[in-house]
């Protein structure tokens, strides 16, 4: 982020096109932009301009020189004592209360930043970077006060993109996205080669689940920036978004860039999978692990090619591999687990189960796969207590009232069965017709066998 501020104070209070100091406020904007927004502005001071007798007379014109010579060389806070000695002779003075309020922005002294670019408002109403300073302060920590300033800015700026991105940042943190959209669509429209507008953008339409308008502007990015590596991970996103399958040629165009980024390359792996690409998949992976270790996420990977292509013992293996290196992650245990109950190796795969609720034993995905492991092997009442467990946490579904109903009907547990069969087909509505003829056609019997016991 940069804050807009004076360069020159000769002759007094005038100063030319305002020149920029580079200062970062992360916070203030998305950090894919902080460092190459730039606000430009003109000033309007509506101090008029001495004569050189009466500058040269004037001792007040030497503190503006001083404290201009301060900022200039990142003095900040030695210009300090000549802008507020100058301000207790000329307090009605915007230019001097600029300069003031730009030394606290760079000392990070927010309340008296704010305080002087709010006097400096005050005196001139026309000054456009005071607004523009103010606003950019003021996003990071209050966005929603910010909207005013930013908007006098882009009042006074109609024609330049700039205050538009900084009014849409920080309607954004406000949570106005569609003000925010009209703002960044405004600083397009105005400049369409702008590529941190277009961005800004973009990415707000991504963020706002408009992958398709989100494509067409990062396609725009990239026509004016072709190297953009933001540009070239957020069409892969938006392409993702929308399920195409040129995403994962995307996100290889945008790794060619950026070949550190661990997790857009897990996601890259991962398409190429889903779209049953092993081969290339399997080289992604050899080419990141060439003269390394493999890491347990690339184990894991390769194994979900493995099950992928039916070759379970070497995905076993694989996995078990991971877990040697990831010993708590009990996503590689439970998937290890249900590899085994794939293989009807029921007794490692609830070896594997176990261990990883020892770690996470509020785990509802692993209870929900001990459950199935319990009752595919036979164990109805294993099964029978791992439903009450989940029951507990959730609101049981009509396929768990279904299988609780097998399981007392295995155990000959008559009147829980039937309450159970008769549970499930309330809720079922009929979806599944299978089972809805077998519940219906157990309850007769069950109902029968009832009547016989009175």
């Amino acid at each position: 982020m940069k804050y807009s501020r004076p360069c020159s104070v000769a002759p007094l209070f005038r100063h030319p096109v305002i020149c920029f100091f580079f200062l970062v406020a992360a916070h203030c904007i998305a950090p894919d932009l902080t460092n190459r927004l730039i606000t430009r502005a003109q000033s309007a001071s509506s101090q008029p301009p001495l004569s050189k007798k009466e500058k040269l007379a004037n001792p007040l014109n030497e503190l503006l020189n001083e404290a201009q010579h301060d900022i200039d060389t990142n003095s900040f806070e030695a210009a300090i004592p000549p802008l507020q000695k100058f301000i207790a002779e000329k307090p009605d003075v915007a230019y001097a209360h600029f300069q003031l309020a730009y030394a606290y922005t760079a000392l990070q002294r927010g309340d008296e930043a704010r305080a002087e670019y709010e006097r400096t408002i005050a005196l001139d109403p026309k000054m456009s970077e005071a607004y523009l300073n103010l606003g950019i302060l003021l996003t990071g920590r209050e966005p929603a006060a910010a909207l005013a300033p930013l908007r006098k800015a882009v009042e006074l700026l109609p024609a330049q993109s700039r205050p538009r991105i900084l009014l849409g940042t920080a309607q954004e943190r406000a949570g106005d996205f569609p003000a925010a959209a009209d703002s960044f669509e405004g600083a397009v429209r105005l400049d369409p080669r702008d590529a941190d507008a277009v961005l800004h953008l973009a990415r707000l339409y991504l963020n706002l689940k408009r992958p398709a308008e989100a494509e067409t502007k990062f396609r725009n990015a990239l026509d004016v920036q072709p190297a953009s590596a933001t540009a070239a991970l957020g069409l892969a996103q938006s392409l993702d978004a929308q399920n195409k399958p040129e995403a994962a040629d995307a996100y290889q165009k945008y790794l060619a860039l950026q070949p550190a980024d661990a997790a857009t390359h897990a996601r890259f792996v991962h398409l190429l999978i889903d779209q049953k690409r092993y081969g290339e998949a399997l080289a992604e992976l050899d080419r990141t692990d060439q003269g390394k270790p493999p890491s347990s996420d690339s184990l894991r990977q390769r194994a979900d090619i493995q099950i992928a292509q039916n070759k379970l013992d070497d995905a076993i293996v694989t996995l078990q591999r991971a877990i040697t290196l990831a010993p708590n992650d009990v996503q590689l245990l439970d998937g290890l687990g249900r590899i085994y109950m794939q293989k009807r190796d029921f007794a490692s795969a609830e070896k594997e189960f176990k261990a990883a609720l020892q770690l996470d034993q509020n785990n509802l995905v692993v209870w929900k796969n001990l459950g199935s492991n319990y009752y595919l092997s036979g164990n109805y009442p294993a099964t029978l207590a791992a439903l009450d467990v989940i029951a507990k946490a959730e609101t049981p579904t009509a396929a768990s009232w279904f299988i609780r109903a097998l399981c007392y009907d295995k155990l000959r547990q008559v009147k829980p069965a039937l309450e159970a069969y008769q549970r499930f087909l309330a809720m079922d509505e009929r979806k599944n017709p299978d089972q809805v003829w077998q519940a219906e056609q157990r309850s007769k019997v069950l109902k029968h066998m009832l009547e016989e016991k009175k």
